[in-house]
């Protein structure tokens, strides 16, 4: 009960805040809201599941590139255009995770590398369409949602707050099933659950394809919502991003991914504006925060004061 009252609690915060916050922080957090899904995707992997993969940002890219392409050559209203990105992301967390879960441990964090890197390097050959590093714009006319402006402020802050609100909602609905349940079995001792009759491979392939659905809807969504598309989202930074959010806000739990994303969001946010090394800044206080709370944000809060926080 408490749980689920808390995890109701944050989109609603989140909407007083957009009805009541400057426009520049009103867009900042429509940003952080779609990157906090990429972030949960990747903690249902990586949290509960206790997989480690260096190659989300695949899923992010086929979302977006997905999503992209179908508006810029096809022509697709945003919502078909999201739907076919969404698919493109879970089909290639379906092929990939049918393969790459044959290796375990760092193999299995090599494996997913490889093929985000290959993917990436894909997106740049086909340059001529995809555009590459250069990107290609999606105009305003192209983002218009049953008749709503998807590049205006307040239509791109409240379609970010509903994919989120029902991204944390049905993580949190995950986690608490027998599914989740599972996950963080096979997370503490893969051995022992398989033994107690749990099929562990096909448990594990389900959290990719997820994970994978998830982060592919993030990246669908940053493209219709801030109009950009490119080949930079597919670089191995954008693999390390959800990692060091998931890292910072507390693996394993629900509200994590959105705490580290904003913590870090706005950390590099400000940091810039005070010195041109601001990633040092950022540095140091990641360092810090890794040796006092090694159990991010929001995993301290469980630790210390809260048993029950999922």
């Amino acid at each position: 009960m408490k749980a689920g009252a808390l995890h109701l609690g944050l989109p609603a915060l989140l909407a007083v805040l957009g009805l009541t916050l400057p426009e520049y922080h009103q867009g900042n957090l429509a940003r952080i809201m779609v990157l906090a899904v990429y972030a949960g995707g990747y903690n249902l992997l990586f949290g509960y599941a206790g997989l480690l993969s260096l190659g989300h940002a695949m899923f992010f890219a086929a979302g977006l590139y997905g999503m992209g392409l179908a508006v810029r050559f096809w022509g697709l209203p945003p919502a078909s255009a999201f739907a076919l990105g969404l698919a493109a992301g879970a089909a290639l967390a379906a092929g990939l995770g049918a393969l790459a879960l044959r290796a375990r441990g760092v193999a299995f964090m090599i494996v997913t590398l490889m093929f985000s890197q290959a993917i990436a390097l894909t997106i740049l050959y086909f340059g001529d369409i995809t555009r590459g590093d250069e990107g290609f714009v999606l105009q305003p006319a192209q983002r218009q949602l049953w008749g709503i402006d998807l590049s205006q402020p307040d239509p791109r802050f409240w379609a970010a707050w509903a994919l989120f609100s029902v991204t944390l909602l049905l993580i949190l609905w995950l986690v608490r099933r027998p599914f989740g349940k599972a996950l963080v079995a096979i997370r503490e001792n893969e051995e022992r659950t398989r033994m107690l009759g749990y099929d562990t491979y096909a448990l594990k392939w389900r959290a990719v394809v997820i994970s994978g659905t998830l982060s592919a809807a993030s990246g669908a969504a940053y493209g219709l919502l801030f109009g950009y598309v490119g080949a930079t989202f597919a670089g191995v930074q954008y693999s390390i991003l959800p990692l060091l959010w998931v890292l910072l806000g507390g693996a394993g739990t629900v509200a994590g991914p959105f705490l580290g994303t904003l913590f870090m969001f706005y950390l590099i946010d400000y940091a810039s504006g005070i010195t041109s090394a601001y990633m040092m800044l950022a540095g140091l206080a990641l360092v810090l925060l890794t040796l006092f709370a090694p159990g991010g944000l929001a995993g301290e809060v469980r630790r210390r004061w809260a048993g029950w926080l999922p």
